[in-house]
């Protein structure tokens, strides 16, 4: 039976996976596995907030309704970034939270993330035992001990207020473009820029229910770059659904990935003493360029699985202050427990009107190398990684492109797929040799698959 929990969360068509009932029954378990520890004479609290699309009304209905019905006080923070809800369960000293949002997936999908006390992602474990618990009985308390469902009615100003003290200056004299995906940042992020000074152009903030990521937000940054010349302004930002994600776009349109945008930010918080050992968290799916511009700069990367929720790990373990990963997922560690697309953007915003210096010189720093990335389909992908063809092939490789150049088999997590990478210093060495790479594994499946046959 596949794992109901997926890398974030349970995720999937809402009505279709995501019905009332199963989520009912989610929001009774998670009471009783994260409510649990909760002193005598005191009910479980949960925060529990949402991104715009239309399926969020019945889901969270359910989830509220779970969670008050299994003896849990709910405090509804209504429309808000994932963020700005893992910021709320720490700052209210909430038991734990959720929050239901399908990210950048398109309108039809939903999904439910829970976060325990101060606002951090769950492990397997505490997923796991979830879903068992969902085989039990739920409790069924009577009279006042059934939980309240209220309107958390300063939660938007309190996560305002959160963003606006972590800057480091204000940003007067900047004209920024956002793009809000018409999700959940639409009503916070152009409130949170505007009061710090900047002159704004919006886009992309209009939610109906049906629209969230529909041509507009990180994932499809063709409007924003349009509006950035059109209005001709310092920089863009644009987030995803559920605002945990942030990318950018300089004055002359050119994006500004999830490495570049760390590759600033580590230089700036080593410059301010703030960079705990002078170390930077990034998966192993970062491009090169980041690496020769961290190690020009003095800073240490500390290589994680492909995840936010590794790169939160592997920042856990060190106590490192940033971390992140090439899609804009970029973490904060003194102002936030998960990634936080506003936040970024302010700190990115910041540091272009704090040095009086452009996005696009700021960002040019880093040297993104051409990367080629090509999924060889229907492997085994077990055969593939110990076999000792592929593996010559890939010590050849490694040898042509020195340090100039990276190569990474990485076999897929969810799918029969192995992901051929490489980098190099012009496109043509890095297609020339994620294509050769490509034909050993093809070639080697063949061979694997007439030997067992």
């Amino acid at each position: 039976m596949a794992r109901l929990f997926g890398t974030d969360g349970v995720r999937g068509k809402a009505n279709e996976l995501l019905t009332p009932e199963l989520t009912l029954r989610l929001a009774q378990a998670a009471a009783v596995v994260l409510g649990h520890r909760v002193s005598e004479g005191r009910r479980p609290v949960a925060v529990v907030a949402r991104d715009p699309r239309i399926s969020g009304d019945f889901i969270s209905a359910a989830i509220e309704a779970g969670l008050a019905s299994a003896g849990v006080d709910v405090y509804d923070a209504g429309t808000l970034p994932t963020p700005a809800a893992a910021f709320l369960v720490a700052d209210l000293g909430a038991d734990f939270g959720v929050m239901i949002s399908a990210s950048h997936n398109p309108a039809p999908d939903n999904g439910i993330k829970f976060l325990a006390r101060g606002g951090h992602k769950l492990d397997d474990a505490l997923e796991d035992a979830i879903v068992a618990q969902m085989a039990f009985e739920p409790p069924r308390p009577l009279g006042g001990e059934v939980g309240r469902v209220r309107r958390f009615a300063d939660a938007e100003d309190r996560y305002l207020v959160h963003l606006l003290q972590s800057l480091p200056n204000r940003l007067d004299g900047l004209k920024v473009v956002l793009d809000c995906a018409h999700g959940a940042a639409s009503g916070c992020s152009p409130q949170v820029f505007a009061t710090a000074g900047a002159q704004i152009v919006v886009i992309g903030a209009d939610p109906d229910g049906l629209n969230i990521n529909d041509g507009y937000g990180s994932t499809h940054l063709g409007n924003l770059q349009e509006a950035v010349l059109a209005h001709g302004a310092d920089l863009g930002i644009a987030h995803d659904g559920d605002a945990d994600r942030c990318l950018a776009v300089d004055h002359t349109g050119a994006v500004v990935d999830g490495d570049q945008i760390m590759a600033i930010m580590a230089t700036a918080l080593k410059e301010q003493g703030r960079l705990k050992d002078d170390t930077l968290v990034a998966t192993v799916m970062s491009n090169l360029g980041l690496k020769l511009a961290m190690r020009e700069a003095g800073i240490t990367i500390k290589e994680t699985g492909v995840g936010d929720r590794y790169v939160l790990e592997g920042m856990r373990e060190g106590d490192f202050s940033l971390g992140g990963e090439q899609s804009g997922h970029v973490i904060f560690a003194d102002f936030a427990t998960t990634g936080d697309g506003v936040l970024t953007g302010l700190q990115v915003a910041a540091r272009v009107a704090g040095t009086g210096r452009s996005l696009r010189d700021l960002a040019a720093a880093m040297t993104v190398l051409p990367q080629i990335l090509i999924n060889v389909r229907g492997v085994d992908k077990a055969a593939v990684a110990q076999n000792d063809a592929v593996a010559q092939a890939v010590r050849e490789a490694e040898a042509e492109l020195g340090e100039s150049g990276r190569v990474l088999l990485r076999p897929s997590g969810t799918e029969p797929v192995v992901r051929v990478m490489v980098e190099a210093a012009d496109q043509a060495t890095a297609t020339g040799v994620a294509e050769r790479l490509a034909a050993v594994v093809q070639a080697e499946l063949a061979l694997e698959a007439n030997a067992v046959n």
